[in-house]
């Protein structure tokens, strides 16, 4: 057996231990009966909003955790029941829903030995401390926050331990994260502000308002839980909308974008400049080094152009070495003048790549064709695309190096 997994029976059995030989025995009567039942069902319905999370092999459940005023009201043996109800119920749930990871069962009794002691220190800590919270003002309260920051990293302390010893924690970095990072103070206060109410609801014997507090404390956590999924799923679907329109060496948009700004644009009545842009004899660059240094001098290329853009232009790669720009509400001068600033640029610049376990510079050039225009009925993106490209290919026979311009508003 792993050293992690005897750490986590010896959990267990330190837990049996102190329940059975430090406290005398609960007393199964109704109240206490009612407590449980009260606790299991609604503990029950909150799994199901627990955040769980993995490091390595292991799953790691942030559950809602009422442990606080369950071990103070039970005392360590009445805590111990509880645990070993609520965590076999856990248990057959996710054998049921086929949910269980290969070791669920020892983990049951971690859990169980985990939450157990979590539970005896805070009957402790409270009996100990009561006295002198009781002549503070807000002495309770504050008891009860202390109380919860004990035993959350006490859990937190166990849980580094048995990942350290199975492998999962490698660093001290790591641990250190999952003591203190996954953790903050207004988390703190709601599990403390909660457990105080719940305990003197108990105390009291006001089983309506127990049920009124749990009722509310769910439907609180079911908004919250709802919500963030709302903004999980957004945010998945926000990430594969962009991998879809984003090219993935260069970071820009690609041409399925540029596809889609088209079709917007098109007929918008703005003043726009296409620019077409292409590396100068790209091929002879893959020829005589390889595609990575290519990759290199096609990334160095749209990381030079970026530089030169506002924020309002919008840079596609739409080929393999080519790029497409759209210069959005400037003059045609502005426009000239953003190019020609380019050219300065790739042309006292080079781009560094590996090449033969050496570090090595290439220079290149490149050609640039500009089309400016309104987008409205009688020119289209489209066409306004193709035109651009076509004052490309003249700088190409121009001898390359260089810009080839038109105003169309001069037509």
């Amino acid at each position: 057996m792993s050293k992690a997994r005897l750490f986590d029976l010896s959990l267990f059995a330190a837990a049996v231990g102190l329940a059975l030989f430090t406290h005398p025995t609960v007393v199964l009567d109704g109240i206490y009966i009612k407590a449980m039942l009260l606790y299991w069902a609604f503990a029950s319905f909150y799994f199901q909003l627990r955040i769980v999370t993995r490091s390595g092999n292991s799953t790691i459940d942030y559950a809602i955790s009422y442990t606080s005023s369950f071990g103070i009201f039970a005392g360590p043996l009445g805590t111990l029941i509880y645990e070993i109800f609520y965590r076999t119920t856990v248990y057959c749930y996710k054998k049921k829903t086929k949910t269980a990871d290969p070791g669920e069962f020892l983990d049951t009794f971690y859990n169980i030995g985990s939450f157990t002691l979590g539970g005896t220190a805070a009957y402790y800590l409270y009996t100990l401390l009561y006295p002198l919270a009781a002549r503070l003002p807000a002495g309770y309260w504050l008891l009860f926050l202390l109380v919860v920051c004990v035993t959350t990293f006490l859990s937190s302390g166990f849980l580094v331990i048995s990942f350290i010893l199975s492998g999962d924690i490698k660093t001290r970095k790591e641990a250190f994260n999952l003591l203190f990072r996954s953790r903050n103070l207004l988390d703190f206060s709601k599990v403390a502000l909660t457990n105080a109410l719940l305990l003197l609801l108990l105390q009291m014997e006001q089983w309506e308002m127990l049920i009124a507090l749990f009722l509310l404390n769910y439907i609180v956590s079911l908004s919250f839980f709802t919500k963030s999924q709302i903004a999980q799923h957004k945010f998945e679907r926000d990430k594969f909308e962009q991998m879809a329109y984003q090219d993935f060496l260069t970071g820009t948009f690609n041409r399925a974008h540029m596809d889609k700004m088209m079709n917007e644009l098109d007929r918008s009545g703005e003043y726009i400049g296409v620019v077409v842009a292409d590396i100068d004899r790209f091929k002879k660059i893959n020829d005589t080094y390889n595609h990575a240094v290519g990759d290199k001098v096609i990334l160095h290329f749209a990381n030079t152009l970026k530089a030169h853009l506002p924020e309002e232009d919008i840079l596609f790669r739409s080929g393999g070495e080519e790029f497409t720009i759209f210069l959005r509400n400037k003059s045609f001068r502005e426009c000239g003048l953003i190019v020609q600033e380019i050219l300065l640029d790739v042309g006292s610049h080079s781009a560094t790549a590996e090449y033969l376990d050496k570090q090595i510079e290439v220079s290149y050039s490149a050609s640039f064709g500009l089309y400016y225009f309104k987008a409205d009925q009688s020119t289209s993106m489209e066409k306004g695309y193709v035109r651009a490209d076509q004052l490309l290919l003249e700088s190409k026979k121009l001898g390359r190096n260089r810009l080839s311009s038109k105003n169309a508003l001069l037509d």
